[in-house]
């Protein structure tokens, strides 16, 4: 069974995350991650650098980073609660809009067939709207994003429809997705999108 569209153009980024079940299915996620296994440590070897399989020497360890991390969160101003709308969306490229679209969905989960699940998967398309329900971007950059994965895909013989065709295949894999979604970001980077 599909789950309802909340009303992207009346919600809020915290309402849109609690409408899809985002902030429950992260922290489900994080309190059922096993602690990670310990590194050999190779003192007989203290002449060769960091492979790249290395963790960057800090004494800190490190942060699971937001999928947002790097943008400003859009804010209301006194104009926009006094007029009651939504905040104005935070500017980002084309190339931005696809690699946060990747991050929302290694974040969210991957499905097909419907834009979210009862899980709050999201596919490609999906994705892309929770993006932009978040406050990142216009419509006008999803849709130069998407023609940016169109070319892609038929750039590499894939001639599909619609990127949602591509993404509702059987056999799709989600690391397919990223993967086209990286280069589609590299392609708009390239072009200065």
């Amino acid at each position: 069974m599909a789950v309802p569209a909340p009303p992207f153009d009346r919600l809020d980024a915290h309402e849109l995350a609690q409408a899809l079940g985002l902030v429950e299915e992260i922290e489900q996620y994080l309190a059922g991650l096993p602690a990670p296994a310990p590194r050999p440590h190779l003192p007989h070897l203290p002449h060769l650098p960091p492979g790249p399989a290395d963790p960057p020497a800090n004494p800190y360890g490190s942060v699971r980073q937001p999928w947002n991390h790097g943008h400003p969160l859009p804010r209301r101003s006194l104009l926009d609660l006094l007029a009651r709308r939504p905040a104005r969306p935070a500017e980002v490229s084309v190339a931005g809009h696809l690699r946060l679209t990747s991050r929302y969905l290694a974040e969210a989960g991957w499905t097909q067939g419907a834009l979210w699940d009862a899980r709050g998967r999201v596919c490609l398309l999906g994705a892309q709207a929770a993006v932009l329900a978040h406050g990142y971007g216009t419509a006008y950059t999803v849709r130069r994003a998407r023609a940016q994965v169109m070319e892609v895909l038929h750039a590499t013989g894939r001639p599909v429809p619609s990127p949602d065709v591509w993404n509702d295949r059987p056999g799709r894999r989600q690391a397919e997705v990223h993967a086209l979604l990286e280069r589609a970001r590299a392609r708009a980077h390239f072009l200065g999108i």
